[in-house]
C-alpha cells in the first residue's frame, strides 16, 4: 500500500507540474535608470552564475526604414559595425572577442537594429568598450563592404538550389509585395549591385543614435558598478541628434486567393508556404490563439504534424505559427512532400483548416495545449540572455513587464469555446499560397485549387 501511495503521489505531482509552473511563473520587474546620454537601461541583478547579458534595441534602424531600391542596407550596416573601426581592424575585433570566450554581435530586424553581449562578468567592461567603439567609430571600409556584398550575392545564387530556402524568399516577396517586410534582409541581387559603402555610411549617420535606444542588462553585477561601466562606454555615444521614428506601415491583408507556382525542373519534392492575415503585437487574442495554434500546428503532436507526418507519412515536418508586428501580423503554415503527393497534402491542409474553424477542439485537447504551454514557456525565460532580450523587447514595444504574466494567465483560462473562436482567424478565402517544385509533375495536381501564376526559378530575383 505504501508503494502504491508513493506511485499515486508521483503521478499526481507530474500531472500538476504545468499548473504549478504557471502559478509560480512571474517575470521579475527590472530596475530602470538612464545614462548620461539618454539611453534607458533596465537592470536585474542575478548572482546564480558569474555571467552578464546585455541587449540593446535601436528604434528606427531596422529594415522598415530602408529605401526599397536599397533593400538589405539596414542589415549590411549592422553587419559591418564589427568589420573594423577607426581603432581596431575586423580581425582584431574578432580576435579580442574570441580570446574572451564571449559573444558580441550586432543584428537587424524589421523594426530595429540590436546589440547583444553575453560574457563572464569579469570581461563585461572590455566587451562594452568594443561595442561602444563599433557604435561610435565604424570604419565602413571599402574592402570589408566588397567582401560582405560578394558573400551575399553568392548566397542569393545558392538559395535557388535549395527549394526549402527558396520558398521562404518567394513567399516573402509574393505576400508582402512592396511592404518593407518584403525586403530581403540580405538584400537582392539588384540592390546589392547598386549599393555602395557610402549608402551604408549614410544609413548609419541617419538612423543610428542613442536617442531612441533601449537597453537591458541581466547578470552578476552591482547597479552602481554597472552604471559606471555603461556611462564610460555606451554613455559616451552621441550619434544622430534626431533619429527618425520607426513607423512600420500597416501589413497587407490578402483579398481573395493568390496562388504562385515556382517551377524548379530538378526538384524531387514540392515545398509550400501558406500565409494569411494575423493579429498585431499586444492584441488580447494572443494567449487564446497560442492555445489554438499549439493544437493546429504548433507542436509535434499538432493536427498538421499528426495528419501529414504520423498518419500519412507525407513529410518529416509540418507546422504553423503567427508572426506579430506593431501594425499587424501574419499566419504562416508550411511543409513539403514528394512531387506526386503535393495535391493530397494541400487538400488535407485545407480540410484541417476548415475543420478547426467549424468544429474547434475537444476539451481534452484544449487542456493538453494549456498544460503544454504552461510547462514549456517558463523555462524559455530562465537565462540571463533570455531575460535581457525579453526586457528589451517589452520596453521597446511598450508592452509592460507584466505582459507575460498576463499571457500565462490568459493561457490557463482559455476555454474550449475561446479556442474555437480563435480558430476563426485561420484562413478560408483570403490567403497567399506559394509552391516551389517541378511544374511538369505537380501542375495538374494543383489545378483544382485555382488559377496559378507560374514563374521559373531561373528568372532574375524572387
Amino acid at each position: 500500500m505504501k508503494a502504491r501511495s508513493i506511485v499515486i503521489l508521483i503521478l499526481v505531482t507530474l500531472l500538476l507540474l504545468p499548473q504549478l509552473a504557471a502559478a509560480a511563473f512571474k517575470l521579475p520587474t527590472p530596475e530602470k535608470f538612464t545614462l548620461k546620454n539618454g539611453i534607458t537601461v533596465y537592470y536585474l541583478k542575478s548572482t546564480e552564475t558569474p555571467l552578464i547579458s546585455l541587449r540593446l534595441m535601436l528604434r528606427g534602424a531596422g529594415s522598415a526604414q530602408e529605401p526599397a531600391d536599397l533593400e538589405g542596407v539596414a542589415n549590411m550596416t549592422a553587419t559591418l559595425l564589427l568589420k573594423g573601426t577607426s581603432k581596431m581592424s575586423a580581425d582584431a575585433i574578432a580576435e579580442a572577442i574570441g580570446f574572451l570566450g564571449a559573444r558580441l554581435n550586432f543584428s537587424c530586424s524589421d523594426e530595429s537594429a540590436g546589440l547583444g553581449i553575453d560574457t563572464l562578468s569579469e570581461h563585461f567592461p572590455k566587451l562594452l568598450d568594443i561595442a561602444a567603439d563599433a557604435l561610435m567609430n565604424p570604419a565602413f571600409k571599402e574592402d570589408e563592404f566588397a567582401k560582405e556584398r560578394k558573400t551575399r550575392l553568392d548566397a542569393l545564387k545558392s538559395v535557388k538550389d535549395n527549394p526549402g530556402a527558396a520558398v521562404r524568399y518567394y513567399f516573402s516577396k509574393v505576400y508582402y509585395g512592396t511592404h518593407p517586410l518584403g525586403h530581403l534582409s540580405s538584400g537582392s541581387e539588384a540592390s546589392l549591385q547598386k549599393m555602395a559603402v557610402a549608402d551604408v555610411a549614410a544609413y548609419y549617420n541617419k538612423f543610428y543614435g542613442p536617442a531612441k535606444a533601449v537597453t537591458a542588462v541581466v547578470g552578476n553585477v552591482d547597479k552602481a558598478k554597472l552604471i559606471e561601466w555603461l556611462n564610460g562606454s555606451l554613455g559616451k555615444w552621441r550619434g544622430a541628434a534626431n533619429v527618425p521614428a520607426s513607423a512600420l506601415p500597416v501589413l497587407p491583408k490578402p483579398k481573395g486567393i493568390k496562388l504562385v507556382l515556382i517551377d524548379k525542373p530538378d526538384a524531387t519534392q514540392a515545398y509550400w508556404m501558406l500565409g494569411a492575415s494575423g493579429f498585431a503585437m499586444g492584441d488580447p487574442i494572443y494567449p487564446k490563439v497560442t492555445v489554438m495554434n499549439t493544437l493546429f500546428g504548433g507542436r509535434f503532436t499538432s493536427w498538421l504534424s499528426t495528419e501529414l507526418r504520423i498518419k500519412r507519412g507525407l513529410t518529416y515536418g509540418a507546422s504553423s505559427n503567427f508572426q506579430t508586428y506593431t501594425s499587424g501580423g501574419t499566419f504562416i503554415a508550411s511543409s513539403y512532400t514528394k512531387n506526386d503527393k503535393i495535391g493530397e497534402m494541400l487538400q488535407l491542409v485545407f480540410d484541417l483548416l476548415k475543420k478547426a474553424r467549424a468544429e474547434g477542439f475537444g476539451a481534452e485537447e484544449v487542456e493538453s495545449a494549456r498544460n503544454y504551454i504552461q510547462g514549456q514557456f517558463p523555462p524559455t525565460l530562465e537565462t540571463n540572455a533570455s531575460k535581457a532580450g525579453t526586457y528589451a523587447r517589452l520596453a521597446f514595444y511598450n508592452l509592460g513587464f507584466d505582459y507575460y504574466d498576463k499571457y500565462m494567465d490568459g493561457v490557463a483560462k482559455t476555454t474550449v469555446a475561446e479556442a474555437k473562436a480563435a480558430a476563426q482567424i485561420l484562413p478560408e478565402k483570403d490567403f497567399v499560397l506559394v509552391v516551389v517544385g517541378k511544374s511538369a509533375e505537380i501542375k495538374d495536381q494543383l489545378a483544382k485549387f485555382g488559377t496559378w501564376t507560374e514563374k521559373k526559378i531561373t528568372d532574375p530575383g524572387f
